[in-house]
């Protein structure tokens, strides 16, 4: 944009991107817009990028995301055996190597864990939003704009080896984080401003033993999707970059949550001096 260019706040777009646990930092984000008085023209969002962009789009509040959140992962067997509802896959199923005995179902989750106040479909959010998933069977993101809500942020959401695909439209999606796990692009031409937070982590410098094969695959993913993520940038860039520092996490840490939140605070002022800049 040109350097005498004012900006219309309303023209702010956001991309949150994929990234397991580490995805609670984007909850930071919203509370720095929260606390400026702004909310974007758009939001898209790739796996947990999605849960929480679909609940901003919907209007809630960053902290009253953040204490739903907390209120979650305090009780351990709670969150557990409401996980245990979403459950698709059966325990005998690991002797018979018919299927994951660990399998979710992506929207049973969300209707167990999002806010009350996120709606069933796209027309009904206050704030436009684009959820970003893949395309098993054709290669490709696809994103979802309009239409049933749940469905397209399960697909975004559908982590191979744990969420189930979800079938939309005679088409199978899987996690938005395959092929797009940071979807700014989709925002780029059509706002003034776009800011993108990318929680897939660098390298982890301190050494570490051998990892499982459950964190293998699942560290696999988050080393794809940041190759990807690293091509995007080289080929056309947001406005403004945010990487808060979550690489010690891991992609199902969400009972850190409160730590996830310590971690990724200093973002709070860089979204800040980012706008306050661009609206000089």
């Amino acid at each position: 944009m040109d350097s005498g260019q004012k900006l219309d706040a309303g023209r702010i777009a956001v991309a949150l991107g994929a990234g397991g646990a580490r995805g609670l930092g984007h909850i930071l984000v919203v509370e720095a817009m929260d606390d400026m008085g702004l909310r974007p023209a758009a939001i898209s969002g790739a796996s947990m990028g999605a849960v929480v962009g679909a609940a901003w789009a919907a209007g809630v509040a960053g902290r009253e995301m953040r204490a739903h959140v907390q209120s979650l992962v305090r009780n351990r067997a709670d969150l557990m055996a409401r996980v245990l509802r979403a459950r698709v896959g059966r325990f005998t199923d690991i002797f018979s190597g018919l299927g994951n005995p660990v399998l979710l179902d992506g929207e049973r989750i969300l209707d167990l864990f999002w806010p009350k106040a996120v709606p069933d479909r796209f027309e009904q959010l206050q704030t436009p939003f684009h959820a970003v998933a893949t395309d098993f069977f054709g290669r490709e993101s696809r994103v979802f704009d309009v239409g049933p809500l749940a469905p397209a942020v399960a697909a975004s959401m559908a982590i191979p080896g744990l969420f189930r695909a979800v079938e939309i439209e005679g088409k199978v999606y899987v996690d938005g984080g395959v092929t797009d796990p940071l979807p700014y692009s989709c925002l780029l031409g059509n706002s003034a401003f776009v800011i993108a937070c990318d929680v897939t982590g660098g390298p982890v410098m301190a050494e570490r033993a051998s990892p499982s094969p459950f964190e293998a695959m699942f560290g696999a993913a988050q080393i794809m999707q940041g190759a990807i993520t690293a091509q995007m940038l080289k080929a056309s860039q947001p406005h403004a970059l945010l990487r808060p520092d979550l690489d010690r996490f891991r992609v199902l840490d969400f009972f850190a949550a409160q730590q996830i939140f310590a971690a990724a605070e200093p973002i709070k002022d860089e979204i800040k001096r980012a706008v306050e800049r661009a609206m000089e």
